[in-house]
């Protein structure tokens, strides 16, 4: 099936290893819960339908990689994944989002995904007839002498040219002939016609749809968008006159012509199959939600048990209403995380404690994973910075020493502060960097290098002083 791979426990934790640094707990138990979802698959009807997935919930401070974790898993499955805060929703009669409108986005971002995959597979036919579109605006049309019919009964000996069923030779003119439009086709496909402006119609960003708008209740803005898309159905979309350049109009028309050979109804029904088998919802900050203690007194304390109660049938399984469709949960895999710092998984109510199996603790990082998320990921920040100063011809050299002074400098002032976790290392890169960050355009020595002393030149005075730390650090 399409969204899920075949990758085996030890390759999921292979590529996750390539962007994290340490967790190796949490990258086993979701590389698990990946392969149990392939593994499902190759299971017959009707016990495949009985295999629910094995949903997990990431208990650890801020900022240790719970959400990267979730987020390039769904990557390396190719799945349609949503991170959403259970803080934001608010029990059903409250003003707010209800949960329900999660199955909805991970629907929408589903068709999207689906759609972008369905346009590339006629992208070939779509760019060949993006380009006869722009050749008919960029070769004038040049009026065609009519040709007199034949008097009755009389062959004229002419073969009349142009009359064969075009739009434009039927009205009296014709195009550039055969060995000028392939010449134009040349010079398009050379970039020599890159700086001529052509009229194109494009659809308007506004339509011709009544504008309806719902203030009411949690759930309403779905009904809102519900109706703007039945209304959509019966006014047509606005189209307006732009004069572009050739490059921009080539890509508009190869986006309408990839829109209109696509089959929307195709594109939604493998999009809700797609959501309801392989989608992921990341519940962020499901901590927040939790009665502390179990007091349960006071409205907010019930509002946050009114939230798990609603969140309950979506996690067991429910069937949620969409514009696309109605999509059934039971499948989607529900990954949750919190700090837990006031409170504990336990203070969660039991039926919802029940669907999370797996627990997995995460540690918080220290001066060695600091180190090692400087350097050693794909997308380290060591090297984005590298990048970023490069476009300026500066060729940027971190000593080892510096960088380890960057990682016990973050690890001391998330001790002194607020705890952050690796997020810190992103403040602390800005700050080292922010002098020649500033001045690399105008700089005459076209080679910077950070040492430990110019890292302690930077951030001592700051990361020594607790009240400026808080603010800058």
């Amino acid at each position: 099936m399409k969204g899920l791979n075949s990758l085996t426990p030890k390759q999921t934790v292979a590529e996750l290893d390539r962007y994290i640094i340490g967790q190796a707990d949490a990258k086993r138990s979701v590389a698990i819960a990946l392969r149990n979802r392939w593994r499902r698959q190759q299971v017959d009807s009707p016990l495949r339908e009985e295999i629910a997935p094995k949903n997990i919930i990431m208990i650890g401070p801020t900022g240790v990689g719970k959400t990267e974790i979730a987020r390039r898993l769904a990557h390396l499955a190719q799945s349609p994944f949503l991170k959403v805060e259970a803080s934001k929703f608010t029990e059903v009669g409250y003003v707010g989002r209800d949960v329900e409108s999660m199955v909805r986005d991970l629907t929408q971002l589903a068709v999207n995904m689906v759609t972008k995959e369905e346009e590339g597979g006629v992208q070939e036919q779509a760019e060949r007839q993006a380009e006869e579109r722009l050749l008919d605006l960029l070769l004038p049309r040049v009026p065609q002498r009519p040709v007199s019919p034949p008097a009755q009964g009389e062959d004229s000996g002419v073969v009349s040219l142009g009359y064969d069923g075009d739009d434009a030779a039927a009205s009296g003119y014709k195009q550039g002939s055969g060995s000028t439009r392939e010449r134009f086709r040349q010079m398009l496909r050379n970039g020599e016609l890159n700086d001529r402006m052509v009229e194109l119609d494009v659809a308007s960003n506004q339509t011709g749809t009544p504008m309806v708008e719902v203030f009411s209740a949690s759930g309403m803005e779905d009904m809102q968008s519900s109706l703007q898309d039945a209304f959509s159905k019966f006014f047509p979309k606005k189209k307006q006159n732009r004069k572009m350049k050739v490059p921009e109009a080539l890509e508009c028309l190869n986006k309408e012509e990839a829109e209109r050979l696509v089959d929307n109804e195709s594109i939604a029904e493998k999009a809700v199959r797609r959501t309801e088998q392989s989608g992921i919802i990341f519940l962020d900050e499901i901590d927040k939600i939790a009665s502390r203690g179990g007091s349960g007194s006071g409205s907010p304390e019930v509002s946050r048990e009114g939230v798990q109660r609603d969140l309950l049938p979506i996690v067991e399984g429910a069937t949620v209403t969409t514009k696309y469709g109605p999509v059934k949960t039971d499948h989607i895999l529900f990954i949750a995380s919190g700090a837990f710092h006031v409170c504990k998984p336990s203070d969660l109510v039991p039926e919802l404690q029940g669907r999370f199996p797996i627990r997995v603790n995460l540690n918080a990082l220290g001066e060695e994973e600091f180190f090692r998320i400087l350097t050693e990921p794909q997308g380290a920040l060591v090297k984005q910075y590298k990048a970023l100063l490069a476009t300026e011809d500066i060729h940027m050299v971190f000593e080892e020493e510096a960088i380890h002074e960057m990682a016990r400098i973050a690890v001391h002032v998330n001790q002194k502060t607020e705890d952050i976790g690796a997020r810190r290392l992103h403040t602390i890169m800005e700050r080292v960097l922010d002098e020649v960050s500033f001045d690399a355009s105008e700089r005459e020595d076209l080679t910077f290098t950070v040492t430990a002393e110019y890292v302690r030149n930077q951030l001592t005075d700051i990361a020594d002083n607790e009240d400026l730390s808080r603010y800058i650090l």
